[in-house]
């Protein structure tokens, strides 16, 4: 008998509704692309399981009996069903996914920040974030766009800036109060800094640099504070603990909101910035030159 959990195979109930709906085994046979012994031999087994006749064997054919009219038109129901949420999944768009390489810094502070408006734009794309506190490596990375901050040169691949370096110190409101603000330059020797350290800092610009821009030598007081990590060096600044060097856009969006404070004064701006890095031996996908366009817009 067949067990109340336990269902017949689907072809079974597709055998049997060819043969409930054409009366005949053998023009059920022909319709599937099979054999009528093998039709007869799956509704012979279909009637042992569920342990009574479907079908009433006659001089030219077959009649259904009242088990085979209940079982049909819910097998008739169930398969349109079936097939229709096939068909569905079938026409569904699929999910296309790009991967982005970049930096910690640019991936926290400026992507992260503005990706739901893309998300919302473009429900069909999705974005994988590939972040390293380091260089990324191009040969080993298998992301389809890389986003690089550097002088913009890569041997074999395409480049085009997307945003210039443009620095200038920040501090957080409550430190600016404290010091008594800030006229010159002498003014940030003598206060706590904060320092990106040559391991992650070696392209970005440097205390040093900056003071060279603006025309002084900087001389490093004892209160420096060195980080190998942007994102610590920014909440450092954002809790009062010293002046950093704020990379524009990546530190906008605290500015806007008052919880830093920037010293415009002293800005500069180098050739560097970050790039858009592209494979030369690729074409970029549909999604990729989505995603190239929304960035640069």
């Amino acid at each position: 008998m067949l067990m109340s959990s336990e269902l017949p195979p689907l072809q079974t109930l597709v055998v049997f509704e060819a043969s409930a709906r054409l009366l005949s085994f053998t023009a059920a046979a022909r319709e599937l692309g099979t054999t009528q012994p093998a039709v007869s031999q799956q509704i012979r087994a279909l009637e042992a399981a569920l342990g009574t006749l479907l079908f009433e064997r006659i001089y030219r054919g077959v009649v259904l009996t009242n088990a085979g009219h209940i079982l049909l038109k819910t097998t008739q129901s169930s398969l349109q069903d079936l097939r229709d949420v096939m068909q569905k999944i079938k026409q569904k768009p699929k999910s296309q996914r790009i991967t982005v390489a970049t930096d910690f810094a640019f991936a926290a502070f400026w992507l992260m920040p503005r990706l739901p408006e893309f998300r919302r734009l473009h429900k069909d794309i999705d974005i994988r974030i590939q972040t390293s506190q380091s260089e990324v490596d191009l040969a080993s990375t298998e992301a389809d766009v890389a986003i690089l901050f550097g002088e913009g040169v890569y041997q074999g691949y395409l480049t085009e800036k997307l945003l210039p370096e443009v620095v200038y110190p920040v501090c957080s409101p409550k430190l600016l109060e404290e010091l008594s603000g800030f006229t010159n330059l002498m003014n940030l020797v003598k206060a706590p800094l904060l320092k990106l350290n040559a391991d992650m800092g070696q392209k970005w610009m440097d205390w040093e640099l900056l003071f060279q821009l603006n025309g002084s030598q900087w001389q490093p007081s004892e209160s420096v504070m060195e980080f190998d990590n942007y994102t610590l060096l920014v909440q450092a600044a954002i809790s009062g603990q010293g002046i950093g060097l704020g990379w524009s856009p990546l530190v906008d969006d605290f500015i806007k909101s008052g919880v830093l404070i920037a010293l415009p004064n002293f800005t500069v701006q180098s050739d560097n910035g970050y790039y858009i890095v592209l494979s030369k031996q690729q074409t970029p996908t549909a999604p990729v030159t989505t995603f190239l366009n929304w960035l640069k817009s």
